[in-house]
């Protein structure tokens, strides 16, 4: 917080911190005093429960006195050792940050020259690999199911990656460069242009693409305005273009669902996915990995 704000409050708390511990031991030096004489008559201090139940004064017992002061001891020695005194970093010098650098550089230290020899290899030669793909699913679980889920089935709104359905493409050299630079796919919103009513018109026009139920009169009138304005993305045939990330709609595969409700919510209120890039994070071993655990998700290896 000194950082941010005023050197004060790293003072204020190390203050805090070493009045308590000081406190503390007061108190259970002063407790410790406390002994009775030998025929000597315990006294209450005064609480009674039911009737006849008394809390005396009794000596707190040595062993329990003696783990506090332990407790104490310990407390004292760990702030001098590591941060937890203001902006005392500790004469150890101890950060999360740092130890997590420094386990990370053990770990590649350990594992590059495995990064390194697959990464020589192509896509379909590493995924055929048991000792690669069970690094990459290792990958996987650490950093993509939070979108994607463990079985990399997706959700709603994040892919599923183990069909053959692929909105930048599903080939080896495709499925690594989406890793590495990642995806933003954007659908803007035509609520405000289109109109409620027209809305309604396109939403049954791409519902008959895909040999959904929906309204014919509504359907003829949408494939106008989608010829006019949505082909320019997804194509005069609706399936899609890969260049862009623009979806098939004439297949029963959909994001974010198929629904007419669903549709017309896409159409009139657009949407926006970011895929981050990983390259910089994972390095190219890893990417390299990762794509082909992922290739071999849909591709009929032991990669699942």
């Amino acid at each position: 917080m000194s950082d941010f704000v005023s050197d004060f409050w790293g003072v204020y708390i190390a203050v805090v911190v070493i009045v308590g511990i000081v406190g503390l031991a007061y108190l259970l030096f002063s407790q410790s005093k406390t002994n009775l004489k030998k025929g000597e008559k315990v006294e209450t201090v005064g609480h009674v429960w039911d009737d006849d139940l008394e809390e005396y004064n009794n000596p707190l017992p040595r062993w329990w006195m003696m783990l506090f002061y332990i407790t104490l001891v310990f407390g004292a020695v760990y702030l001098v050792l590591y941060p937890g005194l203001g902006t005392f970093k500790g004469i150890r010098g101890w950060t999360s940050v740092g130890q997590y650098n420094e386990e990370r550089s053990q770990a590649e230290a350990k594992y590059q020259p495995l990064y390194d020899k697959f990464l020589k290899q192509d896509i379909q030669t590493v995924a055929a690999n048991p000792e690669a793909q069970a690094m990459g699913k290792r990958l996987f679980q650490t950093y993509c199911v939070q979108c994607h889920g463990s079985d990399a089935r997706g959700a709603k709104g994040f892919p599923n990656l183990t069909d053959n359905d692929w909105l930048h493409g599903g080939t080896p050299q495709k499925i690594e460069e989406t890793i590495t630079i990642g995806r933003h796919g954007q659908m803007p919103a035509w609520g405000a242009a289109f109109g409620e009513e027209k809305v309604k018109d396109v939403a049954n026009y791409v519902m008959s693409l895909s040999g959904k139920k929906h309204d014919a009169d509504r359907a003829a009138r949408g494939k106008e305005t989608f010829s006019a304005v949505c082909a320019a993305c997804h194509g005069p045939d609706g399936k899609g273009n890969q260049a862009m990330g623009a979806p098939n709609l004439t297949d029963n595969i959909w994001l974010y669902g198929g629904t007419e409700k669903t549709i017309i919510e896409t159409i009139t209120n657009g949407r926006n996915n970011q895929m981050p890039a990983w390259k910089d994070f994972l390095g190219e071993g890893k990417v390299h990995l990762l794509a082909s655990y992922v290739w071999g998700l849909s591709n009929n290896t032991k990669a699942q």
